[in-house]
């Protein structure tokens, strides 16, 4: 077999192959025979079938077979002698088969990028010397008490701060409705109907409880906000919205005496005492939770920028197109219309394309490293994982991995387990540090942005009707 690979980029290359008519003629045979020994043709015992009825009957099938074998094997072939990383090969191209029997053919290979690795063993990370104290306890007590809360109407004064005021408001943008205005949804800053706002700093925009202080009871009020910089919707960043305001509430919220009873009420069976330490234990559970979070963050950011290389065009247009529709369907999801959807689609698509080269480029990493380490999974561990999963599912364990088997997903299963325990590699050698710098959320920017929906009193707007059992459901977890 002469196999000729032409380098067309750093991740594609043209295969050209020629297979003399010997090696064609051997592949043949063997295939007639397998053929043959498992065709069941009327008037022949098995496997006893001459070979011109096989080629006469499945010739065409044959003739693909072999096809897909030579195919295969030059692949494997130039693979190995010419150190290529072959992730696809397209449908083989200009087939031809010459008069002395030989058969040649081409293909376009997209390959993996080649790129040197970098010092993975030595990234710095610097992670927030943080610790919960009993402010975070006293401050998490304080919202448990407000879902237990008791909300008495007031019709003899006006708003002031802390108090509950029940609105109905909408904003606009040089005289027209905001969303509107900007061509897009803008979540809660658009309108809303029977609002619960607590009257303080921040609650919706910076001044806007101060604007209301003094209204009475069914007052429209008509005044201006700024937008904070770091509001998702880029075209509001410090813009000033005008907002129309009716007040038809005002409650003063009483909250319930912190005693045993109340504690046994949120965690049966406890008291002050063991809420509070349930509350700790909660609390510690989501800092170390987050602390995790933001060391891999951290460590797979440095990882990217320490090396740069190109990315095969394909899978970067198939991995974007996934991650388009993934955000367009939370979009859908959070209210949005189609209209506005379409609207965004150059946005969706700029951040589709920005996410897709980030994971590709991060996968093609720790790929590489695990090749390094020699970092695999046991049989031992997938069996454990998919026991985990059919469990999950409620299904046979049998049924469940055939399933997995059929569907191709036994293989992602495994690419996955194998780069969750790269980051762990990555993680035990990495040089970490304490800064006093404060933990952040490190949520990308979504098509939609955050909407109260139902407010909610811990955040200092909502209904108060709403069944909260959030801590006891979290130590049962």
């Amino acid at each position: 077999m002469k196999i000729t690979v032409e380098r067309q980029s750093d991740c594609a290359a043209r295969l050209s192959v020629e297979i003399p008519p010997a090696n064609l003629k051997e592949e043949r045979l063997k295939i007639i025979r397998a053929f043959g020994n498992q065709a069941r043709i009327s008037g022949f015992r098995p496997g006893k079938v001459p070979r011109t009825v096989i080629e006469k009957r499945y010739g065409e099938q044959i003739t693909g077979e072999l096809e897909q074998r030579m195919m295969q094997q030059a692949v494997n072939d130039a693979a190995q002698n010419e150190n290529l990383r072959v992730i696809d090969a397209k449908t083989p191209e200009d087939t031809v088969y010459h008069p002395d029997g030989a058969l040649t053919f081409s293909s376009v290979l997209t390959l993996a990028p080649e790129f040197e690795l970098p010092d993975y063993k030595t990234i710095q990370l610097e992670i927030p010397d943080r610790a919960i104290g009993e402010e975070d306890i006293e401050n998490e007590i304080q919202n448990v008490r407000a879902r237990y809360a008791d909300y008495t109407e007031v019709t003899d004064r006006p708003l002031q701060a802390g108090d509950f005021a029940v609105i109905d408001y909408r904003s606009e943008l040089d005289g027209k409705p905001t969303e509107e205005a900007v061509g897009q949804s803008v979540g809660y800053l658009g309108n809303g109907e029977d609002y619960w706002l607590k009257m303080e700093d921040d609650s919706i925009l910076p001044g806007f409880s101060n604007s209301l202080e003094g209204a009475a009871l069914g007052e429209e009020r008509k005044f201006s906000c700024i937008v904070p910089e770091e509001f998702p919707v880029e075209e509001l960043r410090q813009v000033e919205l005008d907002f129309h305001v009716t007040v038809k509430g005002i409650k003063v919220q009483k909250l319930p005496e912190l005693t045993d009873e109340l504690a046994a009420e949120i965690l049966p069976g406890s008291d002050i005492n063991g809420l509070r330490e349930m509350i700790r234990g909660n609390l510690e559970h989501q800092l170390n939770q987050q602390i995790e979070e933001f060391k891999v963050s951290q460590l797979l950011e440095k990882l990217t920028s320490m090396v740069q290389f190109e990315l095969p065009p394909e899978l970067v247009t198939a991995e974007t197109q996934g991650q388009a529709d993934e955000m367009v369907e939370r979009g859908l999801g959070s209210g949005m219309s189609e209209d506005e959807i379409e609207g965004r689609q150059d946005e969706i698509f700029a951040a589709a394309s920005q996410r897709a080269q980030t994971n590709l480029k991060t996968d093609f990493l720790l790929q590489r490293i695990a090749e390094e380490e020699q970092i695999q999974v046991t049989q031992e561990e997938m069996a454990n994982r998919v026991a985990a999963m059919a469990n999950q599912a409620k299904k046979p364990i049998k049924t469940f991995a055939s399933e997995l088997q059929k569907s191709g997903r036994l293989r992602e299963i495994q690419h996955s387990m194998i780069l969750s325990k790269t980051i762990d590699f990555l993680l035990e050698h990495a040089k970490v540090s304490s800064t006093s710098e404060q933990l952040e959320n490190d949520s990308e920017e979504e098509v939609t942005q955050a909407d109260p929906g139902e407010p909610d009193t811990e955040s200092g707007s909502g209904s108060p009707d709403s069944d909260v059992k959030e801590e006891s459901e979290k130590n049962d977890e």
